[in-house]
């Protein structure tokens, strides 16, 4: 690898380190240059995977406060994350590329849809009296089926976490994005083991990524703490939409 690919997947990693932490997607900046560097597009899928797993969990060094009194909500919803990510590199080794094609664009259309009218379906289903919480069943199996996602791709997995957990969870935006970046973790550590341990990774692209996402990951929350609820949310839509967009092209 040369001085130039260093550079180019380490600002790669950093950019998506600092996007993943704020409001996902990072995958759409790190895998695409793999892809442009010359990797097939399996072995980018399983680097980009194991590449940007650091910056999730970096991320949560400095998150401790919005993390604060979330414990048992996460401990709940972290069996489904790492469930599902298992799943999703199952799936991802085992069915062919096209299968998930047509539906990853909707499922980020739907995420973006979810955040936008989450204050008034949050309202709506307190009025009807309906469970809202981490005992939910809809929220844990939401969340098993996101981390399904997140194991086969992972791209904009932290838009639809933000949108379900919004749903179902009455915190603020910067709360439920800390609590995502806790699940979003969880799946793609899953899945990346089962990568390591079923199929090959270019460790040496994946090492440098890691670095530059470990990097990114400690500037995304103190981002994501500074804007405000309304910003929060608008951020996360237009991230969500371009990623579809950018797909459906694709």
């Amino acid at each position: 690898m040369s001085v130039g690919e260093v550079l180019v997947l380490f600002v790669a990693g950093l950019a998506a380190g600092t996007m993943n932490t704020v409001v996902g997607s990072g995958s759409l900046v790190t895998f695409p240059t793999l892809l442009a560097l010359g990797y097939p597009p399996l072995l980018a899928n399983v680097t980009n995977n194991v590449g940007v797993l650091p910056g999730s969990f970096s991320g949560l060094t400095v998150s401790r406060q919005e993390l604060r009194g979330q414990r048992p909500r996460l401990i709940r919803l972290a069996v489904g994350s790492l469930l599902g990510g298992t799943i999703g590199a199952v799936l991802l080794l085992l069915l062919p590329e096209s299968v998930f094609d047509g539906v990853v664009p909707v499922l980020i259309l739907l995420a973006c849809a979810l955040v936008a009218v989450q204050p008034r379906i949050t309202a709506a289903v307190r009025r009807r009296g309906h469970p809202i919480g981490h005992g939910a069943v809809l929220l844990w199996t939401a969340v098993l089926l996101t981390g399904v996602y997140g194991g086969y791709f992972g791209a904009a997995q932290g838009v639809i976490l933000v949108g379900v957990l919004g749903v179902f969870v009455d915190e603020a935006i910067p709360r439920l994005n800390a609590a995502k970046n806790v699940l979003a973790g969880l799946a793609n550590l899953s899945a990346a083991v089962v990568f390591v341990l079923a199929t090959d990774v270019a460790w040496l692209a994946a090492l440098v990524i890691a670095v530059g996402a470990a990097t990114g990951g400690q500037f995304g929350p103190r981002i994501g703490r500074r804007l405000p609820p309304a910003a929060y949310r608008i951020t996360i839509v237009v991230v969500g939409v371009v990623v579809s967009v950018v797909l459906l092209l694709d």
